[in-house]
């Protein structure tokens, strides 16, 4: 491991972390947020990331999930990043675990100003290094510009997860360069963390992509979706911890209710991971 391989337990202060996800409502502006009022949005918010807590969670992520169909980074809003800002601060404000944001799709520089004005710990970014075709478009590595604005805020304590391999994408742009070689851009790239995916949004990684992109990137390795009580200790082998949204949901879509009893299952299949590391 580099240098940075201690970031994520400095970050979380916990072997194998699970980061759950507040998918936030709409914010002003967007297709679906006709009559969802800032209040709405902190309410929702705020209650998603207690049900989290309370299910044993170890830090939370914000999205501004509602917002679909997503723009391109450069065409995120001040309305956005506002709505999204003063959630965050409620939530950091009340919830003692690490708070985390993304802003989609891939606005980097949108959630480092949303992480230094609400207070919060790191960002998560799809596509730091590198390119691939999204329903955005052609969506750009990100690095370059977001490390001199995070520079530029004095936010150089914002932690970087970064994808490998996005999900949502084609890669086809990319197919002449192994995961490893892309696992190893996003460390070039000074991530803190890398991230494997599936397919898409609740599709599990695959172990074998796991494995290559830690061996590619030599850095802490979170996997970013699919992960369930089920396939959890599995995963965990291989990982050094997960995000966890639509598994911990009553009806299993981003759109429902964070159901605490889900979270304690997952959280319980944890913590035995966690004695079988120690």
């Amino acid at each position: 491991m580099n240098s940075r391989d201690n970031k994520l337990d400095a970050l979380m202060g916990v072997t194998k972390p699970i980061i759950g996800m507040i998918h936030a409502l709409p914010t002003p502006g967007s297709p679906r947020a006709r009559g969802c009022s800032i209040d709405a949005i902190i309410e929702h918010g705020l209650a998603e990331a207690r049900r989290l807590k309370q299910g044993g969670v170890d830090a939370l992520l914000i999205e501004n999930a509602g917002d679909v169909p997503f723009r391109r980074p450069e065409n995120v809003g001040f309305e956005t990043v506002t709505a999204m800002s003063v959630l965050g601060r409620a939530v950091v404000n009340e919830i003692e675990l690490p708070v985390g944001f993304n802003i989609v799709a891939n606005a980097a520089k949108a959630s480092l100003a949303c992480a230094k004005a609400a207070g919060a710990k790191f960002v998560r970014v799809n596509q730091w290094a590198n390119a691939y075709v999204a329903n955005e478009g052609l969506i750009e590595g990100a690095a370059a510009e977001a490390l001199r604005y995070r520079r530029l805020i004095d936010g150089d304590d914002i932690a970087i997860l970064a994808d490998v391999h996005v999900k949502h994408g084609s890669h086809a742009i990319m197919a002449d360069r192994s995961i490893v070689e892309q696992a190893r851009d996003v460390a070039f790239f000074q991530a803190d963390v890398a991230i494997a995916t599936g397919l898409r949004t609740g599709h599990a990684a695959d172990a074998s992509e796991i494995s290559l992109i830690r061996k590619g990137g030599q850095l802490p390795t979170l996997v970013g979706s699919g992960v369930t009580p089920e396939n959890a200790a599995d995963i965990l082998i291989h990982a050094d911890g997960a995000i966890v949204g639509v598994s911990f949901k009553d009806n299993g879509t981003m759109w429902d209710i964070t159901n605490v009893d889900r979270v304690r299952r997952l959280m319980d299949v944890v913590q035995e991971v966690r004695l079988d590391c120690s």
